[in-house]
């Protein structure tokens, strides 16, 4: 057990929900303690409905170094990998492409082995400039996990995802946005201040559109377009239904901002 409590600082501002990792001795490896209260706050998140956008960052100078092997090995030479993530990984990035909200990760620092899978797993992703990310996976000689199989490949092409994994190469904030790591990258300086803002503007849009276009995207990654076109319609349906659309119809009308917050 760590002895910071709680193990994630929380704050909501402005309908926005920060959730720092908080082990920023150890560049906020993960231990069991973390995974579980991350995924215990995107439920708790989930269900606030003051909270409007998630942003997952971290403490200190890193965003996660990864798991804390020195936890996961404790129990001598035979560690049972496959039964760890079911029991803390695959529920945490589930928690995190299944909430119904915007979910931001906000990579301050290094992003490695399954922190750089909890880095990709965003529906956005802001990096520092001090930001990087490394599948490290391959100097330990284990296998990409944590969903990194399933994002890198979706984002750069199988190809280069294979490269990077091979040779654990580091992809500095730079390149991050060249390859489409990232849709933007700031200053260190203003790093905190410039993913606030740019979540508020997020966290102003319309939410149940913006819910229902991440359960589109989703739901197309692994479906025919037959298949993705009709559950369009399905959704369309749903946000027509919405007074969000009322209010956005208003406000054309009335050649003014609309106010989806106060829905």
């Amino acid at each position: 057990m760590t002895t910071t409590q709680p193990v994630l600082l929380q704050n909501l501002n402005n309908a926005v929900l920060t959730l720092s990792l908080n082990r920023p001795e150890r560049l906020n490896a993960a231990n069991d303690e973390l995974l579980h209260a991350l995924t215990n706050a995107l439920k708790r998140a989930e269900a606030d409905a003051a909270v409007r956008v998630v942003v997952i960052t971290g403490a200190g100078r890193g965003f996660c170094a990864g798991q804390d092997l020195a936890e996961v090995q404790a129990g001598g030479a035979q560690t049972n990998f496959s039964e760890h993530l079911r029991r803390t990984y695959i529920p945490l990035i589930g928690a995190i492409r299944g909430l119904l909200k915007p979910v931001i990760t906000a990579v301050n620092g290094v992003a490695a082995g399954a922190g750089a899978s909890l880095a990709l797993s965003g529906d956005i992703r802001l990096w520092s400039e001090n930001a990087s990310l490394v599948e490290v996976f391959s100097n330990i000689a284990l296998v990409p996990d944590a969903g990194s199989t399933w994002f890198l490949p979706r984002l750069v092409g199988a190809s280069r995802a294979f490269e990077l994994m091979a040779f654990a190469e580091k992809v500095n904030a730079e390149m991050g946005l060249k390859m489409g790591l990232c849709e933007q990258v700031f200053s260190a300086e203003t790093f905190a201040a410039d993913v606030q803002a740019y979540a508020e503007r997020l966290a102003s849009r319309p939410l149940n559109a913006l819910s229902l276009t991440k359960q589109a995207l989703n739901f197309a990654q692994g479906n025919s377009l037959d298949a993705a076109l009709d559950f369009e319609a399905v959704l369309q349906q749903r946000a027509g239904d919405h007074p969000e659309h009322a209010e956005g119809l208003r406000a054309f009308a009335e050649k003014r901002k609309p106010e989806f917050g106060k829905l």
